[in-house]
């Protein structure tokens, strides 16, 4: 006898019984409903979705638990981590003693090497018994940043931050610090991985997910697509309300992920069809990719263009950019990660010959003609 086609669930959400929200071209099919932290709510028969904390701005992370097949059956994976925080840990052993105490939990999937997606993974791996599947270079960073815990920081990223633009006092306070804060909210993962490679189909539970990666955010960040049922688990790669941040990494001085970031809007947007349902790590689940990969690259290019009419009146450092490019106040706690996207903003311009830099005395200054 022929296998059993698995099922192709509805993924409008229609039949949930919230009302949609429309905003900005894209369209909620819950609205506003989310599961709080530790909660499970199912958007499919072999699909939940459960949120975890996260300290600052961002307030949550979504993740995802899926269907899968276990020796004991009643199995399932899941989606991104969550932080290594007391207070997610708790969440999650309050979820293994309740909603999943008669599961099994079979593999860990890791989008890609940002704490609040990979924090927990090792932790899991390690309780569990059960083995991680990430891309490679984003398992690699992980491995090496957690082992990078220094008293101070290297020379050359304190000559990296003068070139930014920042300045004495900064530089001062950098010193004093120490460095690898990434291990504080990320356990170690197991020694070994399964790779997911782009293009790679996986098999879960009845759902083939087709591995799509894209850069700029971080080198190989991977999205998983079930095209039969309409569904992307997308990460960091494709947010509803906000821009993921694009930064120049210390691991790749002299690369240029903004190109790489609109490469990868271009290389999603000819994959994906319009009505998928977009499974965020931020915010809710949505429809309208289309829109919402043209606005994000619209919005770059809004960005390369003012900051290029402005170096052709002023020369500047990329600390020198931030009005230009961000909608609010930087204060210290994400100061780094503005000057990084800057300096992105900056590269990407340069290389396009649209500006050009000069380095005096260690610092860097930019001008267009």
């Amino acid at each position: 006898m022929a296998p059993k086609a698995p099922p192709a669930y509805d993924m409008s959400l229609v039949d949930h019984g919230f009302e949609a929200k429309e905003l900005k071209g894209l369209t909620y099919p819950l609205g506003d409903h989310a599961p709080g932290y530790g909660e499970i709510y199912q958007l499919a028969p072999d699909l939940g979705w459960t949120r975890m904390p996260v300290p600052g701005n961002l307030s949550h992370i979504n993740l995802w638990l899926l269907d899968d097949d276990a020796p004991q059956g009643n199995g399932y994976a899941i989606a991104d981590t969550g932080l290594f925080l007391p207070d997610v840990v708790d969440y999650w052993k309050s979820m293994f003693a309740g909603a999943l105490s008669q599961r099994q939990l079979t593999r860990i999937f890791v989008t890609h090497f940002h704490p609040d997606h990979v924090g927990c993974a090792g932790w899991l791996a390690n309780k569990f018994k059960v083995p991680v599947w990430m891309n490679r270079t984003e398992w690699l960073l992980t491995r090496l940043l957690v082992n990078e815990q220094l008293e101070h920081p290297p020379e050359d990223i304190l000559r990296r931050r003068k070139l930014y633009g920042y300045d004495d006092e900064r530089l001062d306070k950098m010193r004093k610090g120490g460095w690898g804060n990434f291990a504080r909210a990320v356990s170690r993962l197991p020694s070994g991985h399964h790779r997911l490679d782009d293009g790679a189909v996986v098999r879960v539970g009845n759902r083939d997910w087709q591995i799509l990666t894209g850069g700029g955010h971080t080198p190989e960040h991977a999205c998983m697509v079930d095209h039969r049922n309409g569904v992307i688990i997308a990460g960091d790669q494709i947010l509803p309300r906000i821009t993921s941040n694009v930064s120049i990494m210390d691991s790749e001085p002299d690369a240029d992920p903004l190109a790489e970031w609109l490469a990868s809007i271009a290389k999603f947007r000819a994959a994906l069809p319009e009505d998928m349902l977009v499974l965020p790590a931020h915010g809710f689940p949505f429809k309208g990719i289309h829109t919402r990969l043209d606005r994000l690259a619209a919005g770059h290019h809004e960005q390369l263009d003012r900051l290029e009419a402005a170096l052709r009146t002023t020369e500047m450092r990329a600390v020198d950019t931030f009005g230009l490019l961000f909608g609010r106040p930087i204060d210290d706690s994400i100061f780094s990660l503005a000057a990084g996207e800057a300096m992105a903003h900056l590269r990407y311009l340069e290389r396009a010959g649209r500006a050009t830099l000069e380095v005096r005395d260690g610092v860097g200054w930019y001008s267009s003609q």
